[in-house]
């Protein structure tokens, strides 16, 4: 079987910028045929995003889905809540993790594997203001390096 392709259709950039990565899971999403047509047009978002578990099934919150332009009455709320697919034992293993103190869920992107919708959500560590700003020097240090060593290179 070969490897299928990933298109990459919405990125969360700030949420590495917020939060510590720990774990990712990779999950489907319950969809309506109209969204799936303005997600290949890509047409979404996911900055305000965030992940919720309640009774045992996760849920996605504040993802914008912009409504398909063709989709007239078949269209859906651009924002309502949509249903995420995973395993029991990963469900469980979530909910083990979000009652330690400081972890929430994140989506990190939106893609899709072949033909099928995917979500990544992130098992995430909220930032302090200091833990930002370290993050902003250690960047600004090594882009001050490359540019010094392309400067370098090219006498």
């Amino acid at each position: 079987m070969s490897k299928e392709s990933k298109k990459l259709i919405a990125n969360n950039k700030k949420a590495f910028h917020d939060y510590f990565i720990e774990e990712k899971f990779e999950a489907g999403i319950s969809l309506a045929g109209t969204e799936v047509k303005s997600l290949r047009m890509g047409k979404c978002s996911i900055k305000e995003a965030f992940v919720k578990i309640e009774k045992g099934e996760v849920y996605i919150y504040n993802m914008n889905i912009s409504p398909y332009e063709k989709g007239n009455i078949f269209n859906k709320d651009p924002i309502r809540t949509r249903k995420l697919l995973l395993h029991k034992q990963e469900i469980r293993k979530l909910i083990g993790k979000q009652k330690e103190k400081g972890y929430t869920l994140i989506p990190l992107c939106i893609y899709f594997k072949g033909s099928l919708v995917k979500v990544e959500i992130a098992l995430a560590k909220g930032k302090k203001l200091y833990d930002k700003r370290e993050d902003i020097a250690k960047k600004d240090a090594r882009r001050e390096a490359e540019r010094d060593f392309k400067v370098k290179n090219l006498y």
